[in-house]
């Protein structure tokens, strides 16, 4: 099994120049600041076939400073920061209550393309949290409403019934409440975008949060 592992692993390109394509990027006509540099990237991998380019990994520790990562969606981004929502009592919402510091990475391979933020974070006011989560699609709400999240599951069988419920409630209430819902803004310190080169010469370039606004600076691949 190893070794079936260790073959595959060798047979797989990465950027393969069927499918992607590397344009270069230019630090000196880089914006003064990452959100408006952030905000085109975004819109041109979307344009390139990226799927789910709004999808990012969200790295956050626990008490004991153990990390955790998962995938989660962007929900917005603007001066107050990079949005995204859970739970309160998830394993996310719990790490962020003790320890309200994290890390956000977005993989955009269609363009060889990551972008990497860290900062504190914040929740955003509760009646926010809820106008955020009405505005999206009825299944969104549902699971909202299912609830639990993180917990603790005796059967698929029990996931269905409360689903079900949940879905029934939605259509019925597209206004319910989900009082546990919380939206989260991380304030980045730093944002980095890293742009792949086909000759390994790939372009890193940090943003980072100073008493006057942003440096940039250029980081070794």
């Amino acid at each position: 099994m190893g070794t079936d592992l260790h073959e595959l692993l060798r047979s797989l390109r990465v950027w393969d120049p069927e499918v992607t394509e590397l344009p270069a990027l230019d630090p000196a006509a880089a914006p003064a600041e990452p959100l408006p540099l952030f905000t085109r990237w975004l819109a041109e991998v979307a344009a390139a076939g990226q799927r789910e380019p709004h999808t990012m990994s969200l790295a956050t520790a626990d008490a004991d400073g153990l990390p955790d990562v998962r995938i989660v969606m962007l929900h917005g981004a603007d001066a107050d920061g990079w949005s995204f929502a859970t739970h309160a009592h998830s394993r996310k919402g719990g790490h962020l209550a003790v320890r309200p510091y994290a890390a956000l990475a977005f993989h955009w391979p269609a363009l060889g393309r990551q972008v990497r933020l860290r900062g504190p974070v914040a929740t955003a006011p509760a009646e926010e949290a809820q106008a955020d989560l009405h505005a999206r699609s009825t299944g969104a709400l549902a699971a909202a409403l299912t609830g639990r999240q993180s917990d603790l599951l005796g059967s698929v069988e029990e996931l269905a019934r409360a689903s079900d419920e949940a879905w029934e409630r939605a259509r019925r209430e597209p206004d319910a409440p989900a009082p546990s819902w919380t939206l989260y803004r991380l304030r980045p310190d730093e944002v980095e975008f890293f742009q792949g080169d086909a000759r390994r010469r790939h372009v890193r370039l940090r943003y980072r949060r100073t008493g006057e606004g942003w440096a940039r600076e250029l980081l070794w691949p």
